[in-house]
């Protein structure tokens, strides 16, 4: 049983439950599933279970699999929210942490840094009080890698690679990706200053896929639903996207804790870019007749023009419009046996999922 050798690991009885944070999100609901149809006992938080609507997909589950889900309540800013949740657990995967889109933020700190930051001490702040938690998987993201697209331009061969870190980025200059950065390095000296538990870091590109709730507030989805509601009929502007689909992000979390010799850092992407222009050439070859789907590439001059209104700084647009570089995910392939769906399998699922969804 893939259970059994999370037991192996961590010294506790293979039945011994695992604590997914987030559970109500994109990520964390897919990673729910795959642990529940894998033979795991699942404990999951989410930040009120009086919320319905997000609630409602776990509810769900919870029927699918009798006996084998609990959901608690957890505020990543409350210190010991998760104390209760933890006990017992031989491994804690740390999902929770909001994804905005940088148009989306208003202000850095409240809506990314705080709850990514505070979040993540407090969240292992609870397993340094657990004592039967050997391993726990944290869900970064490649932006703690870089901080913008220009920033890869100046790596060894123009590859990402994990030994990389996002020195660029700040709390008014790509909030989300400075969030993530200071909470995955929180979390290493957290890591680093005992010797009971191990970690493992995922660092996932942009996570895309069918969604199990239409409540999720991901970036991942407000980005492609912009592109699906005809935002860019008109022409799709020249960014690029590394990716990876949330079923396969879901495995690697797994793998990462199953995994005797995992260690470190694990960027979880695929190794090739793909444009706006690209996801609606591949979405067409199916769906001919949407019209809101772009049909030409956009020049740059308009973007740059009219970048602002939308949200988009002029520094934003120069960092990252038309760049492209490649992904060396070797590490996760080899270590941990990570493979990828083709990218026009993951779009079709995630299109058809959005759709579905909103009875289209």
């Amino acid at each position: 049983m893939i259970g059994a050798q999370v037991g192996e690991i961590s010294g506790t009885p293979s039945d011994a439950p695992v604590l997914v944070t987030g559970g109500s999100g994109f990520v964390g609901s897919h990673l729910v599933l795959r642990l529940l149809e894998r033979g795991y006992h699942v404990r999951t938080t989410v930040r009120s279970i009086g919320n319905g609507v997000k609630v409602a997909p776990l509810r769900d589950l919870q029927a699918r699999f009798p006996g084998r889900l609990e959901l608690f309540e957890g505020d990543l800013l409350v210190e010991g929210d998760f104390d209760e949740a933890v006990v017992g657990c031989a491994v804690v995967f740390h999902v929770a942490s909001p994804f905005l889109v940088p148009e989306r933020i208003k202000d850095g700190w409240r809506d990314v840094v705080e709850s990514a930051l505070v979040g993540t001490r407090n969240v292992l702040g609870s397993v340094e009080r657990t004592p039967t938690v050997a391993r726990v998987v944290l869900t970064s993201t490649f932006g703690a890698v870089f901080g913008d697209y220009a920033d890869v331009l100046e790596m060894e061969g123009q590859v990402l690679r994990e030994a990389y870190v996002n020195t660029s980025s700040t709390v008014e200059n790509n909030p989300y990706h400075y969030a993530k950065t200071v909470a995955e390095q929180a979390a290493w000296a957290a890591a680093e200053a005992q010797e009971r538990w191990r970690m493992v870091v995922v660092n996932p590109g942009l996570v895309l896929g069918p969604s199990l709730t239409p409540a999720s507030e991901s970036g991942s989805l407000f980005l492609l639903e912009e592109l699906f509601k005809g935002y860019f009929f008109y022409g799709a502007p020249d960014f690029s996207f590394t990716t990876v689909d949330v079923r396969d992000l879901a495995d690697a979390h797994i793998a990462a804790a199953e995994t005797a010799d995992a260690k470190g850092r694990y960027i979880v992407a695929a190794e090739r870019m793909t444009s706006f222009y690209e996801m609606a050439r591949i979405l067409r070859r199916t769906y001919p007749r949407d019209l809101r789907l772009p049909r030409t590439r956009l020049p740059h001059w308009p973007v740059r023009i009219l970048g602002p209104a939308f949200g988009l700084s002029q520094d934003y647009i120069r960092k990252h419009l038309g760049i492209r570089f490649e992904v060396d995910n070797s590490r996760g392939r080899k270590e941990l046996g990570i493979t990828y769906r083709p990218i026009e399998e993951t779009l079709l699922d995630h299109y058809e999922a959005w759709r579905a969804q909103r009875g289209k």
